[in-house]
């Protein structure tokens, strides 16, 4: 396993700066890393590491939404108003009804399957969007109409949704029929995933508040282990009361992280986040391998004009989404368009959970992994270029802006 990891990283890391260098996003050249050391091109991972594969992005995806949490700004969120608020689910919901109309279509699957792949592939990339966003808002480009706060914040909720989304289809579809109660525990995993994971946020807020006053300061380096020890216990909970009550775990981490962010001092919470953000350096290498380590290539190519034109004809549906969120504000024709291409890119979601269904057992799970590859190779880069190449002309830069 020790060599496996070695390549992963030297390897992974290595190839990602050099597409860095490419102007593409260093994700696309890990998930290749992922395909070429895979089972199905030269075959060097040791099977152990791949056997835990699943486990390590879902370790990922905690430190993602961990990060998000403690990033979100509800300021932000407030002055974006209602755009945000539809931006969190309507893109993601369009898109998920168009791969319910053409994926039947193109690949003879039930719909029920058609809406999982749709929820894996509906979610935009915060490890392709949020940093650039961020440099856009400390540059000041369209800060004046708040347009990377809005999309900051509509796509750190948009993961969430599309996560809640998939694991009810995919209980659903591997169940082989639809109950109607998963439907309403829907709202249910979600109320209570907050309510739990605010919960939890407020009482490790109150520890570590009392342990100052007491004069036993706990440095942010063990505060980091802590949170990820509740985390990983809140993403358990869902698990083992999964035949007993539905809660969002996904939701619970990100509540707790946004709670602590909201009773912390600023520069708390920032090192915090920044000290997730170093973390997930390290877990971003293994996630973007070992799911590009998951897809047979062959497979994949056998659906490439189908999957290429199914992925483009839904991200038509998305950009309805966007344009139907925006509608209500002040944008000019060019910020609609940065807007519809700042929410293409996919990535992080996508890498994390598309490799479920076919671990699962779900008979298009290969399908559905293989299409998400694609799109990540797709959308990553077409959405990062976009937003690179356009701000400048498409964005206004605020007047007040001293850099």
């Amino acid at each position: 396993m020790l060599l496996s990891l070695s390549l992963i990283i030297l390897l992974g890391v290595t190839i990602g700066n050099l597409f860095v260098k490419l102007k593409l996003p260093h994700i696309i050249g890990m998930l290749i890393t992922g395909i070429i050391l895979g089972p199905h091109v030269l075959n060097l991972l040791d099977s152990s590491i791949l056997k835990i594969s699943a486990d390590l992005r879902k370790m990922a995806l905690v430190i993602i939404l961990l990060k998000a949490g403690l990033s979100l700004d509800l300021s932000d969120l407030k002055k974006s108003g209602s755009s945000a608020f539809f931006l969190s689910f309507l893109p993601a919901s369009f898109e998920i009804l168009g791969y319910i109309i053409f994926a039947p279509i193109f690949f003879k699957v039930k719909v029920i399957d058609a809406a999982v792949l749709g929820a894996v592939l509906a979610s935009v990339s915060p490890a392709v969007v949020v940093p650039r966003m961020i440099d856009l808002i400390e540059r000041k480009y369209g800060t004046n109409k708040g347009i990377p706060q809005m999309i900051v914040a509509g796509a750190s909720c948009d993961d969430i949704f599309t996560i809640v989304l998939f694991t009810t289809f995919l209980n659903t579809a591997l169940n082989g029929h639809f109950n109607i109660n998963s439907l309403f525990s829907i709202p249910i995993s979600i109320i209570l995933g907050i309510i739990i994971g605010s919960m939890v946020g407020y009482f490790l807020h109150i520890i570590f508040e009392n342990l100052y006053k007491k004069h036993h300061y706990v440095r942010n380096s063990i505060k980091v282990i802590i949170i990820l020890g509740f985390s990983f216990l809140l993403v358990s909970l869902e698990e083992k009361l999964s035949n007993i009550l539905p809660i969002s775990g996904l939701l619970a981490v990100m509540s707790m992280a946004s709670v602590i962010k909201i009773k912390s001092v600023d520069f708390v919470s920032k090192r915090l986040s920044e000290k997730f953000g170093k973390i997930w350096l390290s877990a971003e290498v293994l996630l973007f391998v070992l799911v590009g380590a998951a897809v047979d290539i062959r497979y994949t190519l056998g659906f490439g004009k189908e999957a290429i034109l199914i992925i483009f004809i839904c991200l038509i549906f998305r950009s309805v989404g966007i344009l139907i969120s925006i509608a209500k504000r002040d944008f000019n024709n060019k910020e609609r368009v940065f807007c519809i291409l700042a929410y293409i890119p996919k990535a992080t979601v996508q890498a994390a959970i598309a490799s479920i269904p076919l671990l699962s057992g779900l008979g298009s799970g290969n399908l559905i992994l293989s299409i998400a590859v694609l799109s990540i190779l797709i959308t990553a880069p077409m959405g990062a270029i976009g937003i690179d190449k356009t701000y400048v002309k498409y964005l206004k830069k605020s007047n007040n802006y001293h850099g």
